[in-house]
């Protein structure tokens, strides 16, 4: 045999068992059975569009005339011994009650595992335990979560993006598995494809921010805002870095108000910088707060170059459709994967 058969042989064999494995990696993913809230039901979609392994499956959302929840989970014995999951939007209290019915009740189908999807744990946010009698609601929402049912299969297994709070994490019992995943990868990526990347560097509102992110992002020089108390106001200004002449982005974990993001970015582009721009995981602006934002507002519209969020409030998604300067970064990718964990 020639040398450059044999070469060519070695290549044959190699890409041969690279296909094996790819095939053997895909036999040995799990087929996931999604359920999902209604609020939830674009993202779901999207996630079943990620992999041929999860199939979408139904409930019927219905009300009593007294208000109280009527609901059915459609094909609830062709689940048995399968792998389920729910994909779930705690987005007010009114919808926790029908959502934590059926999420206690699909462990005990008989399943052989079962996973929580909450994008977005929404409570303690606003949080501040200063004084005897302050209730910790996010303590309280980890610990019903922490009483799902264990499946045949072990615990539940819990994904969240971005909890608020560090702390948090520790506040869910050992009845249940929390997977604590972030949408900070699709930031990066997105990073990558705009114009001048290299001209981009992060800003962080406050030290907390960057304590949790500025790991993930140490590929790009980074800026660090603090507040400051003058009088009954905090005033935001520049702790450490130089933005002058780049494209600054801000990044956090979640917005409500935004007035903390406006600030910053008045702050920076008064020290010379070209562009701002913004990413929060969890854009939750309530009372369609976001509208402060688009570029239809005077005085705003030159603000942000861009104002990237995931879909992970989905009501957010829905009324903030296309408007500039938001771009929706999905989660759908992320959890698809988390999914096989």
């Amino acid at each position: 045999m020639s040398e450059n058969a044999a070469n060519n042989n070695n290549i044959f064999m190699e890409k041969n068992q690279i296909c094996k494995e790819a095939i053997v990696s895909e036999l040995q993913k799990k087929k996931v059975h999604l359920f999902y809230c209604l609020e939830c039901e674009e993202l779901a979609r999207n996630i079943a569009a990620e992999s041929d392994h999860i199939t979408l499956q139904s409930i019927n959302w219905r009300s009593f005339a007294d208000g109280f929840p009527n609901l059915f989970i459609n094909n609830a014995h062709q689940i048995r011994g399968q792998h389920v999951a729910f994909l779930a939007s705690f987005s007010s209290p009114a919808v926790i009650f029908e959502q934590i019915s059926v999420i206690y009740l699909l462990p005990r189908l008989f399943v052989a595992s079962f996973t929580l999807v909450l994008p977005f744990f929404p409570t303690g946010s606003f949080e501040r335990m200063e004084e005897e009698g302050d209730v910790a609601t996010a303590f309280t929402m980890a610990r019903i979560v922490s009483n799902i049912p264990i499946s045949r299969g072990g615990p539940t297994s819990v994904v969240i993006y971005d909890i608020h709070a560090l702390q948090e994490r520790f506040y869910f019992a050992d009845q249940v598995l929390p997977l604590f995943e972030t949408g900070i990868p699709l930031l990066t990526k997105r990073l990558q494809q705009i114009p001048e990347t290299e001209k981009v560097i992060v800003a962080f509102p406050d030290d907390g921010a960057w304590k949790r992110f500025h790991k993930l992002l140490d590929q790009y020089p980074t800026v660090v805002c603090t507040k400051v108390r003058e009088g009954d106001k905090r005033i935001v200004r520049l702790k450490e870095g130089n933005p002058a002449g780049c494209h600054v982005v801000i990044v956090d974990d979640l917005v409500q108000s935004g007035g903390t993001l406006i600030e910053c970015q008045k702050v920076l582009a008064a020290h010379g910088a070209a562009k701002v721009s913004a990413y929060v995981t969890h854009g939750v602006f309530p009372n369609s707060s976001w509208e402060r934002f688009t570029h239809k507002n005077n005085g705003v519209e030159e603000a942000f170059a861009y104002f990237w969020i995931t879909d992970s409030c989905p009501q957010t998604v829905k009324s903030i459709g296309n408007k500039a300067p938001f771009e929706v970064l999905s989660l759908a990718g992320s959890i698809a994967d988390a999914l096989q964990i």
